[in-house]
């Protein structure tokens, strides 16, 4: 028998169908007869008669016409939104999908699997995860691991010893002893309790990122979850049923407790979901329409999904990937630039640099001898101004490979620190399987990833900063002898004027968010927690950071190709006359 799942006025209702002949138009008012029935003034309606609505797909939000047979309109299980006339105008008004609708067309189920062992994921694997590439499978060494680590918790509660979080309270309530009857109840209480974040959930792609990360913490065998439970949780990242995760909320220690709460939420079926199939639905029935059943928590395992630094690393994963991206990037964006402003390659010299070994400031002096005029890959811009009197250029391009080199190096050192972090226990109490003990103590502290992370914001800005000031010198003829902000018919045309102002101003709002949020901390939980990362802003903030640096850059890479129009006929290097029509394959000359 065909079941729906249909959203009204806030309330998700299952709706089962005994003829799939029936319409849309039946579905929409069997669901708002319901929903009266449940209600004690009957939703303020006097009967189904009265209520005008319209049906919506869940799924990309598409409106449905009332007379379509369900059988042609929808499929089995899907998700359903009806809209009563007049609602949306209202404050009061829920919407199934409050934070916009996602690309469904794009999500492919994967076919390839990324074996988890909690000791080898890298920043590429996560990232790639989250993008939906994968599914994951435990190796069978973790498998072992994760059982035998289980098996100190059951010792643990049969021999009925006090062990923090396993049969006693949390934080301040650390010495109140639970009675054995009630220690399930404790941990779906703590994960209850500690879903208090707040603001927008996090993307699809970025929950995806969060829940491999924290099912390959748990494949190390130091958390006591059990292997019926990890493999559930496996098989909810597996069908893209992820947990609605505020992106605010988490101080960094004792790890980010409010977002891996939600995210626990959502695995034992409380709280809101999102699937390609459902998008933001009640968690118990996206679970149910995938055929999965929430996660019933056993003794220690609401602590064991929650207690970690997943939130900051994983959202610092993403901020390695694109930084290192956008790093090449400005290379090649540099290097336009310099042929447009007629520079000299003589800075890039091999020996200025090898007297001065840093290794990110070699790697780049190389990319631009890479890009720019050489025998390999001559330039007739370069032969054009090959004898004027120019001694030297400005430090926006002489210094490229000083200047880009230390964020390459700042790059590399946070991307170790991230890597560790990636593949490190960070619960709270450890279970050593090999002691046959538990041990309390402070991995969960997010200090490390907390000041990487504010450190990778700080040296990726200067990308920026310094890119703003090469915008500068393209759009001032005074100083590129070019025409004035690269438009021939200026007044008529204002040419790249503004552009250059969204320029400075990302790079001065950039200044505001490389302040440092790891040199803060505030006691939480009665002074149990006085020390904290604040890791979580320092996250998000870094991948603020990246984003301006990223539009930045952008702009330069236009204003450079439109300058070198002014150029022409003469050709730059082959590598850099790809790089430009690249950008015209999408973006024309503006005249």
């Amino acid at each position: 028998m065909p079941r729906y799942t249909v959203h009204v006025r806030g309330e998700w209702l299952a709706v089962p169908c005994q003829d799939a002949q029936l319409t849309v138009g039946w579905l929409g008012r069997e669901a708002v007869r319901r929903y009266i029935k449940n209600k004690p003034d009957n939703g303020g309606f006097a009967s189904v008669d009265d209520v005008h609505f319209l049906v919506r797909r869940c799924k990309g939000l598409g409106l449905l016409d009332n007379g379509d047979r369900l059988e042609v309109a929808l499929e089995d299980n899907e998700f359903v939104e009806v809209v009563i006339e007049g609602d949306a105008m209202s404050p009061d008004f829920i919407p199934s999908q409050p934070e916009g609708v996602y690309l469904y067309s794009k999500y492919r189920e994967p076919e390839k699997y990324i074996d988890l062992d909690g000791d080898s994921l890298t920043t590429e694997d996560l990232v790639n995860l989250g993008k939906g590439h994968y599914k994951i499978k435990l190796t069978p060494t973790a498998e072992k691991r994760v059982q035998k680590s289980r098996e100190v918790i059951d010792s643990i509660i049969e021999e009925k010893t006090v062990v923090y979080g396993i049969t006693t309270g949390f934080g301040k309530f650390a010495r109140t002893v639970i009675p054995i009857n009630k220690l399930q109840e404790l941990q779906v209480n703590l994960v209850r309790s500690h879903s208090s974040g707040v603001g927008k959930p996090l993307i699809p792609e970025r929950c995806r990122m969060l829940l491999a990360l924290r099912i390959n913490v748990l494949a190390k065998g130091y958390s006591g979850i059990s292997l019926e439970t990890l493999k559930q949780v496996i098989e909810m990242f597996n069908a893209s049923c992820l947990p609605y995760v505020p992106e605010k909320g988490t101080v960094g220690a004792s790890g980010d407790l409010a977002p891996l709460s939600h995210l626990a939420l959502g695995l034992i079926g409380e709280g809101k979901m999102w699937s390609p199939k459902s998008g933001w639905a009640d968690a118990k029935y996206v679970l149910e329409a995938h055929g999965l059943k929430p996660v019933i928590l056993k003794p220690k395992e609401g602590l064991a999904l929650i207690n970690g630094t997943q939130m900051i690393t994983s959202l610092g994963c993403e901020a390695i990937e694109r930084a290192s991206a956008i790093a090449r990037q400005a290379d090649i964006v540099a290097a336009l630039t310099l042929e447009v402003l007629k520079g000299t390659t003589k800075a890039f010299d091999t020996d200025i640099h090898a007297l001065r070994p840093h290794r990110g400031q070699i790697e780049v002096a190389f990319r631009f001898r890479s890009l720019l005029d050489s025998d390999h890959h001559p330039s007739e811009i370069a032969e054009s101004h090959r004898f004027c009197d120019r001694v030297q250029d400005a430090y926006t391009l002489r210094c490229c490979p000083q200047v880009h080199g230390v964020v390459n190096d700042t790059i590399a050192f946070v991307k170790n620190i991230i890597t560790i972090e990636l593949n490190s226990a960070t619960d709270n109490p450890m279970v050593f399987a090999s002691r046959g003990e538990t041990i309390s103590g402070g991995n969960f502290h997010g200090e490390y990833p907390a000041k990487a992370l504010d450190y990778l914001a700080i040296g990726i800005h200067e990308l920026a900063a310094i890119s703003e000031r090469r915008i500068e010198r393209l759009c001032n003829p005074s100083l590129s002898e070019l025409p004035a902000f690269l438009v021939a018919e200026g007044g008529l045309n204002s040419g790249f004027m503004i552009a250059h102002c969204t320029a400075a101003a990302l790079v001065s709002e950039n200044k505001a968010l490389c302040h440092p949020s790891s040199v803060d901390s505030l006691s939480t939980s009665a002074a149990t927690e006085d020390h904290v990362s604040m890791g979580g802003w320092a996250a998000r903030k870094a991948l603020r950071v990246i984003e301006h640096v990223e539009q930045v850059l952008a702009i330069e890479l236009l204003a450079a190709c439109q300058g070198i129009e002014f150029l022409r006929p003469l050709k730059t290097t082959t590598p850099l006359e790809k790089v430009y029509d690249l950008v015209r394959s999408v973006v024309r000359f503006g005249k």
